[in-house]
């Protein structure tokens, strides 16, 4: 049976203002149109949906059954339209997001919170990986985004600068140097620097090379192939001194101290940047991307 959808229209509107002329003015119909939808709909159930008299309609028992059910039915109609144009405009649907830095520890936590506000209907999936696995799950399409701390050097597609954080030394607390509000460059020359091999590993070792090396005197670093909590538990320890971006301060180590570092240009930064691929065509990635241009781009700050 092919359920004409004008037709139920039509009898809900003759239900609720109890004339069929009433319920054509309404729909915007000749009477007789309307009429006809509501006889074609008698014939196909095999029921009177009204009793007709001079002084109106009113629905009969099987009209009575059936208009909140036809209600019902529109009811899921509109949500289902308006589902289908928030995900259109990218306001609802599924997106993978990807992070090569702790959610928990980062930026990157308040973006997420933000964007689950202002878009409920999104749903988030998100996910850390290194940043040779986020640039593959870029290309497979298991992530539609991902960000990254400092450059996305495995990734071929769009990218796109976010905020930056200023660099910070760990230093064990029984550091001398951890008793100074603001450590220099020049103070940690003489140190082993201790670094995770994960993600930011090598733009913080390229930072560390670019502020102390200088011709046959190349700063000592050792890189381990474990996390960055790991390496501050070492730090902890006594072992070495390491640097992080500012987010890990919040990290609970009491034995260790976060201390900005700076030199003659001021403090170090690190940039975090995300990166998708341009034949992702995921409404909600681009609304994502869209908050991101409108709210952590460098070129919208003040």
């Amino acid at each position: 049976m092919n359920l004409d959808l004008s037709s139920l229209r039509s009898v809900l509107a003759a239900a609720e203002h109890g004339s069929f002329r009433q319920a054509a003015t309404a729909l915007n119909i000749k009477q007789s149109a309307l009429s006809r939808r509501i006889r074609h709909l008698e014939e196909q159930f095999g029921v009177l949906l009204f009793e007709r008299s001079s002084g109106g309609v009113r629905l009969t028992s099987a009209g009575t059954s059936l208009a909140p059910a036809a209600r019902r039915l529109f009811d899921e109609i509109d949500d289902m339209i308006t589902a289908a144009q928030l995900a259109h405009r990218g306001e609802a649907g599924v997106l993978k997001a990807g992070f090569g830095t702790a959610v928990s520890t980062s930026k990157v936590r308040t973006v997420l919170a933000e964007h689950i506000k202002s878009f409920p209907a999104i749903a988030i999936q998100v996910t850390e990986r290194s940043p040779a696995q986020l640039a593959a799950a870029l290309g497979t399409g298991d992530v539609d985004v991902a960000i990254v701390a400092g450059e996305a050097r495995q990734h071929s597609g769009p990218t796109m600068s976010l905020w930056s954080e200023r660099i910070v030394a760990a230093l064990s607390s029984r550091h001398p140097l951890s008793n100074s509000e603001v450590v220099d460059w020049s103070d940690l020359k003489d140190e082993t620097f201790l670094l995770s091999q994960w993600e930011p590993g090598l733009d913080l070792r390229n930072l560390i090379l670019k502020k102390l090396a200088a011709p046959g005197d190349a700063p000592k670093i050792e890189t381990w192939n474990a996390s960055n909590e790991n390496v501050l538990g070492m730090v902890e320890a006594g072992i070495h001194v390491s640097i992080h971006f500012e987010s890990w301060t919040s990290l609970a180590y009491s034995g260790v101290r976060f201390r900005e570092i700076r030199d003659a240009s001021g403090p170090s930064h690190i940039t975090f940047t995300a990166c998708w691929e341009e034949h992702n065509r995921n409404p909600a990635l681009a609304r994502f991307l869209e908050t991101l241009r409108q709210t952590h781009h460098p070129t919208t700050l003040t």
